[in-house]
């Protein structure tokens, strides 16, 4: 009897080789569209004569939307299903730069730019939930961790190809050949995406403890736990790489210089996102986001007093553990909740660590004309580590490991 019930969910390695293929390459799109704006910024700063605070609006609007709107995504998703829902967000994302390749002036573009970002708002959730649907256990942590990666694949194929359609030709007709990819790369999800029937309940970690006194309380925590240290661990990777710039520049460093820097950080997260996946799987969610935050936070004060030749050394270090946190982080979301609410959580999970990026520069940047920047740098480092007694509250709640 036992044995029954998971063989009605099982999946076929052809199932689950879509489901990866699907959730990959939406990741890899939607990422790549996002970060395709740094490409495009100057160019629209010298089309439309935008000053720099214009610039960060427009970044924002897209980011801002696409955070915002993930949790209806979910919403929408629970509805009409997951297929049509991220088909039509990948069409809207496309969309959005197709609309940007045919703006006249700066109303269509902002335009553009929202409805790139409510596209977009789609796939996090709804791909998380894939992945998470399609591969159990440590399996899903590891696939998660694989679509985690994926993104940064994206983020570096979209910009790096409209930096060589720029070349050739007008900025317009760039957009609109990257645009098309949206259309595309919605109908191949449409087509291609499993439509995997919906797990039945099953005793997580959490579940489990809640037999016990104080079970229930830890159960309902656990989940707003764990946003809580993706939130802390977020907000200090994008201030982080706020300061960074200027950390260097106070070195000596010269803006190539700087640009190499940049890249060996992004180098190792990309490296940090898949390994951390598979490291969560082996040791844990609460000893990898020990290592790899106490890694963090000490990168980061080291950096400060190091001259220019040794820092630079040290930042591939810095990423892997800045960046590596995020896999384990969103690879333990399905062990928290149960797989009727996953779809929801994930939006959830990535709208506060989003929206947590998004604000922490502001903040540590006000902190830092106040005081200064190393100051300022500190207080990012003493950030990371204030993830770890909220990690190891969740010790009960987790799957235990060798």
């Amino acid at each position: 009897m036992t044995a029954a019930a998971p063989g009605s969910v099982t999946k076929t390695k052809g199932e689950e080789r879509r489901a990866a293929g699907v959730a990959f390459g939406a990741h890899a799109l939607h990422d790549g569209y996002t970060d395709l704006i740094y490409v495009m910024l100057p160019v629209w700063q010298a089309e439309f004569g935008l000053g720099y605070a214009a610039l960060g609006l427009l970044r924002g609007l897209f980011s801002g939307t696409m955070a915002g709107l993930q949790i209806p995504a979910g919403v929408l998703a629970e509805r009409f299903g997951a297929p049509a829902v991220l088909a039509l967000g990948t069409l809207m994302t496309g969309c959005g730069y197709l609309l940007a390749g045919v703006s006249g002036g700066l109303a269509l573009l902002v335009v553009a730019l929202f409805v790139g970002g409510a596209g977009s708002s789609t796939q996090h959730p709804l791909a998380s939930e894939l992945i998470a649907r399609a591969f159990s256990g440590p399996r899903s942590r590891r696939a998660l961790g694989t679509y985690n990666f994926a993104g940064d694949i994206g983020k570096m194929a979209l910009p790096f190809a409209a930096s060589l359609l720029l070349v050739a030709l007008p900025w317009r007709h760039a957009l609109l050949l990257l645009g098309a990819l949206g259309a595309a790369g919605a109908l191949a999800i449409f087509l291609l995406m499993p439509r995997l029937a919906a797990q039945p309940p099953r005793e997580t970690a959490a579940t489990a403890a809640a037999v016990s006194g104080d079970g229930r309380a830890r159960q309902r925590l656990a989940f707003p736990l764990l946003v809580s240290v993706g939130v802390l661990d977020s907000a200090t990777r994008m201030a982080f790489l706020t300061f960074l710039p200027f950390v260097l520049t106070a070195k000596g460093a010269s803006l190539p210089t700087i640009g190499a820097a940049l890249t060996l950080v992004f180098a190792g997260g990309a490296l940090g996102k898949l390994a951390c996946a598979f490291l969560g799987a082996r040791i844990g969610t609460v000893a990898t986001v020990w290592l790899t935050e106490i890694v963090t936070a000490a990168g980061i004060a080291a950096l400060l007093p190091l001259p220019l030749a040794p820092a630079l050394v040290l930042l591939p270090v810095v990423g892997i553990a800045l960046n590596g946190t995020s896999s384990v982080l969103y690879g333990s979301v399905p062990d928290l909740v149960e797989p009727d609410r996953r779809t929801r959580a994930f939006g959830i999970f990535y709208t506060g660590t989003i929206g947590a990026g998004a604000v922490s520069p502001a903040i540590f940047g006000l902190l830092g004309d106040v005081i200064s920047v190393p100051v300022a740098l500190i207080g990012v480092a003493a950030m990371a580590l204030l993830t770890l007694p909220i990690i190891s509250a969740l010790r009960p709640s987790l799957p235990s490991h060798p």
